[in-house]
């Protein structure tokens, strides 16, 4: 028996989740997403290229948007949890305090350091291997320590003192003193090694942010440490995760099934962000056209949709009982309209690249797995 054929229509329903006044209807409830019975749902490559496409919408050098179109949710979901999580980045992970007269405890101080994100060369990010700590229990241990391709060293060296030069009557702390405030671009890097080939130029380590608060301090307090960056995920600590943010969600879908007319219209559109809902003029062959529902409002003001991107998906409109029955809210399952703000050692739109790549490192390595087990 041949597979069944839906239809364009059909094909078009399946693709709309409804979103109603108090429930979300036409969620995949098959045992496969996106697999009917009686019908033939074969993965081909050469339909995933046709169907697939990609929109960018704002790429700015921290924060991109853009859609993937014609993907399963679990592969846009997974593209997500990559970027959060299993993108390598560098981060100061051990602080080793020579001297800390300031209020803050080292600890604090410490983990304070952490969280500045940092940013260099991406192609020595990527040069760097993976740093091993050596075990202090087992002699021989395989980890090889510190070394100028898995660690980078920073410093901060600030001490505080008068400013002879400040006026009498001056307030200001950061006049009054030297140092008084402590920043993120107090800390200093030297290339060491091999390291000098990479992180040179513009491509030096050095923090995203400069001018990031680190500590307060007053005359006699001094901070003498020195940081040892590695590489590190976000699964490890959110301090390794190179976004700030990354999320997606579904494009809103909006359908005008019957005219709203008139101030009905104006206050349909007020139930929208602005710009999703247009106000245009009823034409004289609209309001000709028998069963138009326009008959007799040619000049009037009527509802269209301008531009469902932008809309928050509110359900406003169905709360109102003049709006019944002239409208139905959705959102198009396949259409994942992604927004990632980078932290700063990446650019947003080469972060997505980088989790392409883990994707597919994971894919080769599932695929080697099912080949020993099928061996």
């Amino acid at each position: 028996m041949a597979p069944l054929v839906p239809s364009q229509e059909e094909l078009q329903r399946r693709r709309i989740i409804g979103i109603n006044a108090e429930t979300v209807t036409n969620i995949p409830s098959t045992d496969f997403p996106g697999h009917w019975p009686g019908e033939s749902h074969g993965w081909a490559l050469d339909v995933f290229k046709r169907n697939f496409k990609v929109e960018y919408h704002r790429n700015d050098p921290y924060e991109a948007s853009f859609s993937l179109i014609g993907l399963d949710a679990a592969v846009a979901n997974a593209f997500r949890r990559i970027l959060m999580a299993e993108i390598p980045t560098l981060a100061i992970e051990y602080v080793f305090v020579h001297n800390n007269t300031s209020v803050i405890q080292d600890e604090v101080l410490a983990q304070r350091l952490g969280l500045i994100p940092l940013k260099g060369s991406v192609e020595g990010i990527n040069w760097m291997h993976w740093f091993q700590k050596p075990s202090e229990d087992e002699e021989g241990s395989s980890g090889d320590g510190p070394t100028d391709y898995n660690t980078v060293v920073l410093h901060l060296n600030v001490e505080c003192t008068k400013n002879p030069n400040a006026d009498e009557d001056e307030q200001d702390p950061r006049r009054l003193y030297n140092n008084a405030h402590v920043y993120a671009k107090d800390i200093t890097f030297e290339a060491v090694g091999r390291q000098a080939q990479f992180f040179v130029g513009d491509g030096a380590i050095r923090p995203v942010n400069p001018d990031i608060l680190v500590a307060k301090l007053r005359p006699g307090q001094k901070i003498q440490m020195e940081m040892h960056c590695v590489k590190g995920i976000g699964a490890d600590h959110a301090k390794f995760s190179p976004v700030a943010t990354a999320s997606y969600r579904l494009l809103p879908d909006i359908k005008i099934e019957r005219p709203i007319i008139g101030e009905d219209a104006k206050k349909f559109a007020k139930c929208f962000p602005k710009g999703v809902i247009g106000l245009e003029p009823v034409t004289s062959e609209e309001a000709a056209r028998s069963g138009s529902g326009y008959e007799g409002h040619a000049g009037e003001l009527k509802a269209v949709v301008k531009d469902a991107f932008n809309d928050t998906v509110s359900r406003e409109c169905l709360r109102h009982e003049e709006f019944q029955g002239k409208v139905k809210l959705g959102r198009i399952r396949d259409h994942f309209i992604f927004n990632i703000e980078s932290t700063g050692q990446f650019e947003s739109d080469v972060l997505f690249l980088e989790a392409v790549k883990v994707m597919k490192l994971k894919c080769a390595r599932w695929k080697r797995g099912l080949h020993d087990f099928m061996a």
